[in-house]
């Protein structure tokens, strides 16, 4: 039976960048995935010309040098810069708040006008001590805000009442005074030329991966094959749910080609407010990349509960399940044959250089642990 140093569980970013760095230094690795295809959720399938983020949009976005470094080795990014905007009955608003937003609300120019306004409505709620999401809002940016660009939205991501929801949800909301629609305030920024899976792909390259293999379904083999397992699963799924079921919001989507239209909506991520739309948002792929492709292709995203079989998308990481995150992690720290990484074993939500960061993060700590 052949012997590999590692053997890994997942072949997405943060799999991929673990098996990439192990053998470059010349440690036998394999990898299984159990979908048909590599890159997780990153994955990007190529249809009418047009890179489909399948499972839901992903623009990468980092100040760390040695992750934009790292990534740059294997493929070149475009300059695109993320600038969602909201669709509230029609009303349209960029994302996230600034003072073009503000503008459009209130017809007012200086920030300084935009700021009285908030004020002025958070002070005329007159909470104190907010006790749930719908008061927090109210109590940072007033009223107008609140009712147009978050209340719905929310509401449908969670498939709960926003007074229904802890305040500590949105305790940090985006709020600039300057008339800037980019949404993050990273250095780097940009999408894959031709898609992430080809970053994936390229970090694989010479790396024995077996897709449709699912490891948990014959465990003890797999497991007799390497000196080291990493898993990046659901670490609650790893050990049976033994202490309990961790939480998880899941997504779906609806896909759709427009023939003979080039242009569906003029950005590629619209977010819908008002709960008269169902789903939550809608990306334009093509416009990820600039495409002149003559047709589109949309995705209509709906939030949804999440049960076990599904896709985990987004960890509830409220008290309770971050206690019962914490008693699987004491457990896994006792065995030492296995190790866990990535955005489901370690039950957070991760963007993707973040995912690579933690990747090499690992890799130098077992580099000096075996020291």
């Amino acid at each position: 039976m052949k012997k590999y140093d590692y053997l890994i569980v997942g072949a997405g970013p943060f799999g991929a960048t673990f098996a990439y760095e192990m053998t470059r230094i010349g440690k036998k690795v394999l990898i299984l995935e159990k979908r048909n295809h590599v890159a997780g959720n990153i994955y990007t399938n190529k249809q009418h010309g047009i890179n489909v983020h399948v499972y839901g949009a992903h623009i990468f976005h980092t100040s760390n040098e040695k992750v934009w470094k790292f990534v740059n080795q294997f493929v070149t990014f475009n300059n695109f810069i993320n600038a969602p905007i909201a669709n509230y009955h029609g009303e349209i608003y960029n994302l996230p708040f600034n003072m073009n937003t503000f503008n459009k609300l209130w017809g007012v120019i200086k920030p300084e006008e935009a700021k009285k306004i908030i004020e002025a409505q958070a002070k005329k709620e007159n909470i104190l001590n907010p006790t749930n999401l719908e008061e927090a809002a109210l109590s940072m940016v007033g009223r107008d805000i609140y009712e147009k660009l978050i209340k719905g939205y929310t509401e449908k991501q969670w498939e709960k009442l926003c007074t229904e929801l802890p305040a500590s949800i949105i305790k940090r909301l985006p709020v600039r005074f300057t008339y800037d629609n980019n949404y993050f305030n990273d250095k780097y920024q940009g999408i894959p030329v031709n898609g992430y899976t080809e970053l994936v792909e390229k970090l694989l390259t010479g790396i024995e991966v077996r897709l449709n293999t699912d490891y948990l379904s014959n465990r003890e083999f797999f497991d007799s094959m390497a000196d080291k397992i990493l898993f990046t699963g659901a670490i609650d799924e790893f050990y049976e749910y033994k202490f309990g079921v961790l939480e998880y919001r899941s997504l779906r989507f609806e896909n759709e080609v427009l023939h003979n239209v080039d242009n569906y909506q003029g950005n590629a991520v619209v977010n819908y407010t008002s709960k008269m739309e169902p789903f939550t948002r809608i990306i334009e792929h093509k416009h990820f990349e600039f495409s002149k492709a003559p047709d589109t292709i949309i995705t209509k995203e709906y939030s949804a509960s999440w049960k076990k079989g599904e896709d985990r998308y987004y960890p509830i990481n409220n008290q309770e399940n971050n206690v019962l995150y914490e008693k699987y992690k004491t457990h896994a720290s006792q065995q030492h044959k296995y190790i866990f990484g990535g955005r489901l074993a370690e039950y957070k939500y991760y963007d993707t250089h973040i995912t690579i960061e933690k990747a090499l993060d690992l890799v130098q700590k077992e580099l000096t642990e075996k020291v």
